[in-house]
């Protein structure tokens, strides 16, 4: 199924804009230890989380894939016989079950065709941009700019009395389970690993606008959304057998307001090599550490 999207640099244009409206806004990768991970065919699922957008070297310009992504690291490491990525910048559930339109428009079959009875692991990190989250980091940064200590975001998103991003991640639970039961139909002997989003705004605090132009007040709630979204994923994951891996906690300490040596995920101007509010090589070199570890458990 080919349906529009909103491009991911057009996204990043937006938050490239706000940039300019709050003026004065302020690789090495080490390689993975070795775990004890399905070294058979390896098949990585995803959105950007997964793609790595503008990390170096991008391998695959529709999808803004790249080359030292962790599953990259992750399959180098386990020596996998064969590995497919065909995490997608943009992508939703509807695009691993359906197929889609890449960040060039150029039309994409569904993710889960990757999927082979021989596979023996399958990685997936989805969900995000079913509860829309790029217009969510772009409405809450536009709204801080009118109130950078109180709570904009929060009052839209909660406004009547219910919790709209809330409504979208339990809307987006059974998306999930769908392409947990798709990837078990398509390789019934697949480890299947789930991962969380990690850390973007700190674990405690109000932020740091606006270097992260997210209001004070509104850091809490869309901490407590993003811990929302993962809980609900470990929870998808466990009732459909398959293994989450949380990449939150390892990377508390290392959101985007911590300095450019430590963060794992940008800010809204990039330091380090990667799309706004996504996460740079560290990132996904700390999502590799975390998904091995879990591996290896």
């Amino acid at each position: 199924m080919t349906r529009p999207r909103l491009p991911l640099l057009r996204a990043a244009a937006r938050l490239a804009a706000l940039a300019t409206a709050t003026a004065g806004v302020l690789l090495a990768v080490a390689t993975p230890a070795s775990a004890a991970v399905p070294t058979g065919r390896y098949v990585a699922l995803g959105d950007s989380y997964t793609s790595g957008p503008l990390v170096p070297t991008q391998i695959d310009l529709n999808c803004l894939r790249s080359n030292r992504n962790y599953p990259a690291l992750v399959a180098a490491s386990a020596g996998s016989s064969s590995f497919a990525d065909v995490s997608c910048s943009g992508a939703t559930t509807d695009d691993i079950l359906y197929g889609g339109t890449g960040q060039l428009g150029i039309t994409l079959p569904p993710q889960l065709s990757a999927v082979t009875s021989n596979t023996a692991l399958v990685t997936v990190q989805i969900g995000g941009n079913d509860i829309g989250f790029a217009g969510i980091i772009g409405d809450c940064a536009e709204a801080s700019l009118s109130s950078p200590l109180g709570s904009p975001c929060k009052n839209r998103y909660t406004a009547g009395g219910v919790d709209q991003l809330q409504a979208r991640i339990t809307a987006t639970a059974p998306k999930v389970t769908s392409v947990l039961q798709g990837i078990r139909r398509a390789a019934p002997g697949a480890r299947v690993v789930v991962l969380g989003y990690p850390a973007i705004v700190p674990d405690s605090g109000y932020g740091c606008w606006p270097v992260v132009p997210i209001a004070y007040q509104d850091v809490p709630y869309l901490r407590a959304v993003e811990k929302s979204l993962n809980a609900m994923l470990a929870n998808t994951a466990a009732a459909n057998g398959a293994t989450y891996a949380d990449v939150y906690t390892p990377s508390i300490g290392r959101d985007a307001c911590k300095s450019s040596g430590t963060r794992w995920v940008e800010g809204l101007v990039p330091q380090n090599a990667a799309a706004p509010f996504h996460p740079n090589a560290r990132g996904e070199q700390g999502m590799a550490t975390a998904l091995l570890a879990r591996l290896n458990s």
